[in-house]
């Protein structure tokens, strides 16, 4: 039978969203599961966003504003930009994705560490790019000395997520400014900032304050986690306004929804708020990391909203153990686990779980 899609994309794993609760509840006979496999934050909605969800709901027959006017300007005030320099999308990996296609033709480089954001390699093969992967150092995180020595004369981009995913690592000022000085002013240097407001190390720069002047720096971030809008997918990017523009003009026409426009415009009145859910999810992410550390699992500090258990080939024992518990966490198989941080009944019964696999 004739091929009719393209033989690659045969060998590329899919992307692997986080089970449904309900239904492991439903197969192990409990009233609920707990989810901590997906990064999100488990305290609902911010004040205000479902009722501005449901005025907008009455507009859904008409498209929305293509060009998020509203809220790019909003975005801009705050982060003390110019809004020409912001484009929108449907969450920041949408957005990684415009700039691949934006910048990369076929045989061109993309250059990022791994293990990190398992969308970065499905990114990279479905712009017909080539990926050039450099393994984290043993502290589980980026290896700069090594991603810069990776790159070449066909390297349009380097990828950074900071703080990593799924390691929770995070990379300094110090090594990141020496990064930028050695990366050729042609290649575009992404700052994937998705967790950024979890951060609580000082020495992790702001990469919007303290790189947004580069010409060649992206930085991203996104309103699915910290600002609770995951089931609704909004992301956005900072770059010079030429890189921003030449982005909008791939974006999927109107991906940024009415209803998402509306929900994080009210998200974006609620800074206060966010700041006290984080600061939330930041003690009981310590808890819970001097609690597996105790069990015998050396968990690197993270400064994410999630932390990972490197357990290498034990990953899926370890995710069906905590699974049979009733508590679902995302295990990368050969690597680690990685586990969000919930709330703190949630956290218990994951330190339950974890108790009883390890042992």
């Amino acid at each position: 039978m004739t091929k009719l899609t393209r033989a690659d994309l045969d060998a590329l794993p899919s992307y692997v969203p986080g089970r449904s609760p309900a239904d492991l509840a439903r197969e192990l006979g409990l009233p609920e599961a707990i989810k901590l496999a997906s990064n999100e934050v488990s305290y609902g909605p911010l004040p205000g966003v479902v009722e501005a969800i449901t005025e907008a709901a009455s507009t859904v027959h008409r498209y929305p504003d293509m060009g998020v006017l509203a809220l790019r300007t909003t975005l801009a005030e705050r982060y003390g930009v110019d809004p020409d320099r912001v484009a929108t999308g449907c969450g920041s990996v949408a957005l990684c994705e415009h700039l691949a296609r934006a910048t990369c033709l076929p045989g061109d480089e993309i250059v990022y560490s791994w293990r990190s954001f398992e969308a970065y390699p499905i990114i990279v093969a479905t712009t017909a790019a080539t990926s050039v992967r450099v393994p984290n150092d043993a502290s589980h995180g980026h290896d700069l000395d090594a991603m810069a020595a990776a790159i070449t004369d066909r390297t349009r981009v380097v990828l950074v997520c900071n703080p990593n995913n799924p390691t929770g690592t995070s990379v300094r000022r110090a090594q990141l400014d020496r990064f930028l000085n050695a990366v050729p002013d042609d290649v575009l240097v992404v700052l994937d900032e998705a967790y950024r407001e979890f951060v609580t190390d000082t020495e992790v720069p702001d990469g919007l304050r303290a790189y947004g002047d580069r010409p060649n720096v992206v930085v991203l971030r996104t309103l699915s986690k910290a600002w609770g809008l995951a089931g609704l997918r909004v992301g956005f990017l900072v770059a010079q306004p030429e890189v921003a523009a030449a982005v909008r003009k791939v974006v999927t026409p109107f991906s940024t929804s009415t209803t998402a426009q509306a929900a994080a415009l009210a998200a974006l009145q609620q800074a206060e708020e966010v700041r006290r859910r984080c600061a939330l999810v930041v003690s009981e992410r310590d808890r819970v990391t001097e609690a597996v550390r105790k069990l015998g699992v050396e968990v690197p500090d993270s400064q994410a909203n999630f932390v990972w258990l490197p357990l290498g080939g034990q990953a899926a024992q370890f995710g069906a153990a905590c699974e049979a518990r009733g508590v679902i966490v995302r295990p990368f198989q050969g690597d680690g686990v990685r586990v969000t941080i919930g709330t703190p009944a949630e956290n218990d019964a994951f330190l339950a779980a974890a108790e009883a696999a390890l042992a």
